[in-house]
């Protein structure tokens, strides 16, 4: 029997997804996916972990986005500028590395509930739109052996129960472009894990979420992360197929 191809699909959120929640400072609800190959997924951790160990003598500090901003929870050696600068020069050297891809959902609250109300589910189209671009790019490597593990952060009882929900929908349902048959081809697993887990793929998209939310809010503002990062984002023949705004502005 040939040995499948293992890749894994790392899932993190940017804003609250409850469009009955809608703050005119933050209008927007962003769903990230890093999908990597077993293969790179281990040199990521290597290299993530070698930073830890540098900065903080340990591994066992979690990466996130919010806290690293803001100098906090573990993260206050950032207010060292010297150490603020070798942390992120490191970090976009990582980043800015080909050995992974983005694909993006950002759906713009105001103009969202405007068209289709507040009771409308942002979570379950932005997990479709990832599921179904996933596919598409997994197309494209044409190996027919891609055993695809999708990996999100646990949140609490009823959120979990909601999101394994969606995304077995999906899988029972397909989505206008892609019918179930070809969905389940790939996505063989699902696993939650808790942030506390140390889970090095979930920390990077973390990391990717913020600076491709700020892009989708300001595409014309200045956002040096995203300018490391955007390379990374699928394209198929030219087009940036790893980027979903919707409602269109």
């Amino acid at each position: 029997m040939e040995q499948s191809s293992n890749y894994y699909l790392y899932l993190d959120e940017c804003g609250d997804q409850n469009p009955a929640n809608f703050d005119p400072s933050f209008p927007i609800f962003t769903l990230c996916g890093v999908i990597v190959s077993e293969e790179k997924l281990h040199e990521l951790e290597r290299q993530i972990n070698d930073l830890k160990q540098r900065i903080w003598n340990s591994t066992h500090i979690i990466l996130h986005s919010r806290d690293i901003r803001k100098c906090q929870n573990g993260f206050e050696k950032l207010f060292d500028l010297s150490v603020k600068e070798d942390f992120y020069v490191s970090v976009n050297q990582i980043l800015g590395q080909d050995m992974y891809v983005i694909i993006c959902c950002g759906i713009l609250k105001e103009l969202y509930i405007r068209q289709y109300g507040k009771m409308n589910d942002v979570y379950g189209l932005s997990l479709s739109f990832i599921m179904e671009r996933t596919i598409f790019y997994l197309d494209d490597l044409k190996d027919n052996n891609i055993f695809l593990t999708t990996i999100i952060e646990r949140r609490g009882k009823k959120e979990d129960k909601a999101l394994f929900d969606y995304y077995n929908r999906i899988l029972d349902t397909g989505t206008y472009w892609v019918k179930s048959e070809r969905i389940k081809k790939y996505f063989k697993r699902f696993e939650m894990k808790w942030k506390k887990e140390n889970i090095v793929g979930l920390q990077i998209a973390d990391l990717i979420a913020y600076p491709m939310t700020r892009h989708i809010l300001n595409n014309e503002g200045v956002n040096y992360a995203y300018d490391v990062i955007k390379g990374n984002i699928y394209q198929k023949d030219g087009k940036l197929y790893g980027l979903k705004v919707f409602p269109l502005k």
